[in-house]
């Protein structure tokens, strides 16, 4: 019996994400105990998902591409996009830019949220003197680009890398906060800080700290006034009766967890990788695993104006055309703009993505080497891998330590593998007896282009010796770089901190808009030539289109049934 799947195809074999409501219960493949009983433990099962994406996201089918295969030619001589042959898992992406009314929202949130912290709100803030030219006459676009309504749905300019990353953490955050508002899981909007009228009103939250995604699913984020109407409930038999949320004496409940399958993966910057294999868009040119013809920009043909009727002759992204000509002549504007456009200006390539080519360069999360090409894994490459672990504020009770935000503190991972627990709690003890700094295995080395570099350690009671003392670095910005850092404005001006862009904008030319094309810039500064959008992680079966195509039939293991 073959499997049948929905034309969305976003939910390969059942769509929800609650606890079975069969009356009779599944059982495990290898113990033969029931799940989701709670005479027996309370073993929960959850439904399997493949869950949709987040807001402003559309789904990404990965596969097999050559990085730097659409370049014709390396013009410019730089040799930093050798073509080499990867895998692109499916991910999620967003469908335009991030607008400046996109990030109006997130300025708002701060101001009413922080509305003391003034220096919050300072460092959100775009530079609009990006706009600024000592021989152009700019100053209305420093006024009026991020505020003003007319610009509202373009795409926001002069954010830095570091501002990005701020705003992808809070776009996460604010997205699964809703989603649990909404659900019933947490107190509505309606009701929140004591707002809700009659005798369901909730009371005042204890806490008036931000949600935040991590410190929701470690379960520091309970009590009155934030735990919804509508918990899920707790099967274990530790659990301990609660009257928060729902009101009702002796029902336990508990918050959503990973498994429920509710949330959402974290908004990131897409890789280098995934923009490049996004920005072309075989998939339009592919069948039954064949791809007829490449492409040289996120559109087919090798010129970049509309070949079709109804639209021949029109360019087909907002770009220069030459030196001098922005926008062309004018009562026939052959891009329609002279700046940048609206972030939904021209067709989308075959992936449904719109500005992949031209209107602004867009971040994304690689750190910038030469030779990444030629060193970097053929599945999911990336470079910039800086791994971190939460610290904890109790290891005991396995709470995490929060900043002034309420978002978990990061340091730099202690091992490349698992630690006993035993070392885990002195190691934590040590950090906080340093003054909760990180503790000293896995600091930044001298030298932080090889992580192979000695760091200087002392020995941790209760921390075994290759723990205490083995050199171990986290930064991985710069594996296999051979350029150390002292050389850094004399032969060079590539660090760790060069950040990688893509995709060309309305103040290049041509050749820029080829998706193999690549340049950098330091993750502190910005333009008004580079902007953003977002990425998500897609957990589960990667295949986002299959119907019509053949498929295994998946058989259901059998019950287990007890002899005697």
């Amino acid at each position: 019996m073959k499997v049948l799947f929905t034309k969305t195809a976003i939910v390969l074999i059942c769509a929800s994400a609650v606890l079975s409501s069969c009356s009779k219960h599944q059982q495990s493949d290898k113990t033969g105990m029931a799940y989701n009983d709670k005479n027996n433990g309370g073993y929960e099962k959850f439904r399997q998902t493949h869950p949709s994406p987040g807001p402003g996201l559309i789904p990404i089918e990965g596969g097999t591409f050559v990085v730097g295969g659409s370049a014709d030619q390396d013009v410019t001589y730089e040799y930093n996009n050798i073509k080499r042959r990867v895998t692109i898992p499916s991910f999620y992406m967003d469908e335009t830019e991030v607008s400046n009314q996109d990030w109006l929202d997130y300025l708002h949130w701060i101001n009413i949220t922080y509305p003391q912290d003034h220096g919050l709100y300072y460092n959100a803030i775009p530079d609009t003197l990006v706009w600024r030219k000592p021989l152009s006459y700019n100053e209305p676009y420093v006024d009026n680009y991020l505020r003003h309504p007319a610009f509202q749905d373009y795409p926001v300019v002069g954010v830095s890398w570091d501002q990005v990353q701020d705003y992808c953490q809070w776009r996460t955050d604010r997205t699964n906060e809703n989603i649990l508002r909404e659900r019933g899981n947490l107190v509505a909007w309606k009701d929140m800080n004591g707002n809700g009228k009659g005798k369901n009103a909730a009371p005042a939250p204890a806490s008036k700290e931000p949600f935040n995604t991590d410190i929701y699913l470690n379960g520091q984020i309970r009590g009155a006034g934030i735990d919804g109407k509508k918990m899920l409930p707790d099967l274990s038999p530790n659990a301990k009766p609660s009257t928060t949320g729902n009101g009702k004496a002796g029902k336990t409940v508990r918050p959503v967890r990973l498994e429920d399958g509710i949330l959402k993966q974290g908004y990131r910057l897409p890789s280098e990788a995934e923009w490049e294999y996004a920005a072309l868009a075989l998939i339009g040119n592919t069948e039954f695993e064949n791809i007829d013809d490449n492409k040289v920009y996120p559109w087919n043909g090798l010129g970049v104006r509309s070949s079709k009727r109804a639209t021949r002759g029109l360019l087909m992204a907002n770009f220069k055309r030459g030196q001098g000509d922005n926008a062309g002549v004018g009562g026939y504007l052959n891009d329609k703009a002279d700046i940048t456009a609206p972030v939904r200006q021209y067709p989308p390539n075959d992936f449904g993505l719109y500005n992949m080519a031209g209107n602004v360069n867009e971040w994304v999360q690689d750190t910038y080497r030469q030779t990444s090409f030629e060193e970097f894994d053929d599945f999911n490459p990336f470079r910039g891998n800086e791994f971190t672990n939460k610290r904890l504020a109790d290891p005991t009770k396995g709470l995490y330590a929060k900043d002034k935000y309420g978002k978990p503190i990061k340091d730099p991972s202690h091992s490349n593998k698992k630690m006993k627990y035993s070392e885990l709690v002195a190691m934590q003890a040590q950090a906080q007896a340093n003054g909760n700094a990180p503790a000293t295995p896995g600091a930044a080395p001298a030298n932080g282009n090889n992580p192979a570099a000695p760091t200087t350690t002392s020995a941790i009671p209760g921390v075994r010796n290759d723990l205490a003392g083995k050199p171990y670095n986290a930064d991985y910005r710069g594996y296999n770089d051979t350029v150390v850092t002292s050389l850094y404005g004399k032969t060079t001006l590539v660090n760790d901190h060069s950040k990688v862009y893509k995709g060309g904008s309305w103040n290049d030319l041509a050749f820029w808009l080829n998706p193999a094309t690549r340049r950098f810039m330091d993750q502190d500064d910005a333009s008004a030539e580079v902007g953003f959008r977002c990425a998500m992680t897609l957990v589960g079966a990667p295949e986002i289109h299959p119907e019509g195509k053949p498929h295994y039939s998946i058989k259901k293991g059998k019950p287990y049934k007890a002899t005697r």
